[in-house]
């Protein structure tokens, strides 16, 4: 539970003309498949989630699925995981980020870019395929 912070200017364009902001989030989370039970409200630039996930690593991404938004620069978050396994650390990637370059902050071995990407999906689709701005899920070394 917490707020978390997002690139307001960076994200994925979801609102047109009259579009309601959180519809377009909450249908945005269903789409990609990332099961729970959430409510989203949107108060200007800030998005609050409520409910449950299965997992913590499911609420992580719902929370990234709601921020990493074009117009969002914070998530308040307050669901509750049904279970309790560590949360990941977040990464805010930077201009000229790669995953391999991420990794190898994070890790100490770029090669170990792949446990990212998998960690970041259904948001993210290819590992190439990363912008500034944009805040990635970096889940514990084991």
């Amino acid at each position: 539970m917490g707020l978390f912070s997002f690139v307001r200017d960076a994200g994925k364009k979801l609102f047109g003309g009259g579009d309601d902001p959180a519809e377009a989030i909450q249908k945005e989370v269903a789409d990609l498949g990332l099961e729970g039970d959430v409510e989203v409200t949107v108060e200007g630039d800030k998005v609050v989630i409520a409910g449950s996930a299965p997992s913590q690593e499911l609420r992580e991404k719902i929370i990234l699925a709601a921020g990493n938004v074009e117009g969002i620069a914070s998530v308040e978050d307050n669901i509750q995981p049904e279970d309790t396994s560590d949360a990941a650390d977040f990464h805010t990637v930077e201009k000229g980020d790669t995953l391999w370059a991420v990794s190898q902050k994070a890790y100490g071995d770029g090669s170990k870019y792949m446990k990212i990407f998998e960690a970041n999906k259904p948001m993210l689709s290819d590992p190439d395929k990363i912008y500034p701005g944009q805040v990635l899920r970096i889940p514990a070394d084991s």
